[in-house]
């Protein structure tokens, strides 16, 4: 299993002021949609590409709305306030699945998630305000040694109501996620977690990195940091990297460029690494 079927399906990025986040991201060339509402208390706003997306995530003022933590139970509003008691930032990454039920099980069998599916649907709205459906379920995973990042994977049920072109439109040309990357004091320490989670194999690279290749051209990397650890940023491939520096320039973004992606650090970006890089460079595969 050298290369996983699962693909990136999206980030979730916890944030204290979630308008003030959407204004950045906006900055940077991407397209916002509107804030959404969770009937567990958090609030969110998307960002969508061609097979993934990014999720703003916030608490609300409905505290009292987030279910606990309990046994067998992953509780996702409890999960986000708690991550922004203590900081900012990528808190979760989350892959595709056809069967999150069947996931679920996998995941307890092989020692890595032993919590219920979770269910929700809500209302959404299309580009021309029309309303529509979506439902989820999503199966958890947890590697201890990290209790601050959340893995999972996510079965769409109407996937026709969520994903949509006019939402992929971007300023940058903005095309999909390709890479996430996780920092941890000994990679190789991970390496078992992760091969179950994304169903992929571990290609070593320098100083004991390790990276799971995924579809669509998508990556997990744990990289080895000499502090913390955690989910710490991200790749999203863009057409044109001039563009991208032009756009950068004229929004007052901090940034340093190379000769093949452009960086914004993660102090510069509510707690999440950005890089941009070509559409036309893919990374090299075991």
């Amino acid at each position: 299993m050298a290369i996983s079927k699962r693909r990136i399906d999206h980030l979730v990025l916890a944030v204290h002021d979630l308008e003030a986040a959407a204004q950045f991201y906006t900055r940077l060339g991407f397209s916002v949609g509107a804030r959404n509402k969770h009937p567990w208390g958090t609030e969110n706003r998307l960002i969508q590409f061609g097979s993934s997306f990014i999720e703003l995530i916030t608490v609300g003022d409905r505290l009292q709305a987030l279910p606990p933590h309990e046994p067998g139970r992953f509780s996702f509003g409890a999960f986000v306030r708690d991550y922004l008691t203590h900081r900012e930032g990528f808190a979760m990454v989350v892959l595709d699945s056809p069967d999150a039920k069947a996931d679920a099980k996998r995941f307890a069998e092989n020692g890595i998630g032993s919590f219920e599916p979770f269910f929700f649907e809500r209302k959404g709205h299309r580009p021309d305000g029309a309303e529509t459906h979506v439902a989820f379920s999503l199966a958890f995973a947890m590697d201890p040694p990290i209790p601050n990042a959340s893995f999972f994977v996510c079965q769409q049920h109407f996937p026709e109501n969520f994903w949509n072109s006019e939402f992929q439109k971007h300023s940058n040309g903005a095309m999909n996620i390709v890479a996430v990357t996780l920092a941890a004091r000994n990679p190789a320490k991970h390496v078992d977690f992760l091969a179950e989670f994304t169903s992929a194999s571990a290609c070593p690279g320098a100083d004991g990195d390790m990276t799971f290749f995924l579809a669509e051209h998508g990556s997990v990397s744990v990289k080895k940091t000499v502090c913390g650890g955690g989910l710490t940023g991200y790749a999203i491939a863009v057409p044109s990297l001039p563009q991208q520096l032009d756009l950068l320039a004229a929004a007052n973004v901090p940034h340093s460029a190379a000769r093949e992606s452009i960086m914004i650090r993660a102090q510069d970006a509510f707690g999440v690494a950005i890089t941009f890089v070509s559409a036309g460079e893919r990374a090299e595969q075991c």
